[in-house]
């Protein structure tokens, strides 16, 4: 089974969407979206993008 998306809507009537591990655990937030639309369409950047995403360790100096 694949990990999933879930879209919420908080408090304040903005959307955010968390990717949610096999196990249930929470992998990833986005930010915070005006439109319930504007949230879909980060999800669908999430699922475009992040396959072919490279790592940029930024940690060492």
């Amino acid at each position: 089974m694949a990990g999933k998306f879930t879209l919420k809507k908080g408090s304040t009537g903005k959307y955010h969407f968390n990717l949610v591990a096999t196990n249930g655990q929470v992998i990833a937030t986005s930010e915070s979206y005006e439109s319930k639309a504007a949230a879909l369409k980060g999800i669908e950047s999430v699922r475009k993008n992040a396959a072919e995403a490279q790592l940029v360790d930024e940690t060492s100096s």
